[in-house]
């Protein structure tokens, strides 16, 4: 065990957070050397089931566009950046460097190129297992300092970079409830996420992703405020035994940090710490739900085949994501 500064801190709740671990840690579930947690629970079965549960031909994206325009107010990460370096305005007017052998605006070929400058996180995305640590340990004990200027050593993103295709179910709660959007400070119940797959007529099954919408990427679009960090709708702590009962591979909400904030213990993040570092559930977050949220309501349907997976960054702890719903 690697000490930690926060080893002996009592807190409000600490009592919930050590029972939480205690009863639903998959460390060591998969071998003392997985990196994958709970997207193990995803194997061909759930996959063929999940490729089978295209019948429309619909496919809807769950990504919000990577621009200036997100949600990031540039205190802890920006908004992402795409830096056009080569541009058509200069080949027109004959100022754009050759490529090598000579090709260029004089025998009438040009080309446009740019580079993205994101945060990994900045949009919508996964948080991997190397995201967060709970006194000095990552996902299945693997050591914090794994984690170094190069890279996270283990639990990296790209080691599950094949493994993000799998049945979605969305569970549109502000839709059940009939709001816009939940009030920021609401905590999804266990009950609430029985009641809208109830009423939507799905059931939550080994291996799923589990994307909740809460409304409020839409509804604070273009008028982001306290998106990032401030009070919202989320999941409750007290899921975390639902989301192992249930065998859940991923979640993913529409809000900055899935999990309700303020947060209900004296803990930042507790669903984070439980359910990421212990039970090895990827986070996405920051999702863009409207659209999904709207032909689900219009046809009834609200599973589908998800198919999101991360860029291989070696060594990230996250990363940027275009979450694809095909119906």
């Amino acid at each position: 065990m690697v000490s930690s500064p926060v080893d002996e801190v009592p807190f409000r709740g600490d009592d919930v957070i050590r029972d939480y671990i205690a009863k639903f840690s998959n460390w060591g579930r998969w071998g003392a050397e997985d990196q994958l947690g709970a997207l193990n629970h995803v194997g061909p079965e759930q996959v063929t089931a999940a490729a089978a549960l295209v019948r429309q031909g619909k496919v809807i994206s769950m990504g919000l566009p990577l621009d200036l325009d997100g949600p990031q107010s540039g205190g802890f990460r920006a908004n992402p950046l795409n830096m056009m370096t080569a541009t058509g305005t200069d080949y027109l007017a004959g100022k754009q460097d050759p490529l090598p052998g000579g090709f260029g605006p004089s025998k009438g070929f040009g080309f446009s190129d740019d580079v993205l400058v994101t945060p990994n996180q900045s949009g919508s995305q996964w948080d991997g297992l190397a995201h967060i640590f709970w006194k000095g340990q990552m996902y299945n004990g693997f050591d914090a300092g794994n984690v170094t200027a190069k890279g996270a050593a283990t639990c990296g993103i790209e080691v599950a970079r094949s493994k993000f295709v799998m049945r979605g179910v969305l569970l549109d709660v502000a839709r059940h409830k009939g709001v816009d959007c939940l009030e920021p400070g609401y905590a999804i119940t266990v009950e609430d996420l029985d009641a809208t797959a109830a009423a939507e007529g799905v059931e939550i099954r080994t291996g799923d992703a589990l994307i909740v919408r809460t409304g409020m990427t839409e509804t604070r679009r273009g008028n982001w405020g306290d998106y990032n960090g401030g009070p919202a709708p989320g999941l409750s702590l007290h899921t975390a035994p639902w989301l192992y009962e249930h065998d859940v591979a991923a979640i993913a909400t529409d809000t900055w940090g899935c999990e309700v904030r303020p947060n209900e213990v004296d803990l930042f993040q507790p669903l984070h710490v439980v359910a990421l570092v212990h039970m090895g559930i990827p986070f996405g977050e920051i999702w863009d739900l409207q659209a999904i949220g709207e032909d689900c309501a219009a046809d009834g349907v609200h599973e589908f085949l998800l198919s999101a997976a991360p860029l291989p960054i070696t060594g990230a702890a996250g990363s940027p994501m275009n979450a694809i719903a095909v119906k």
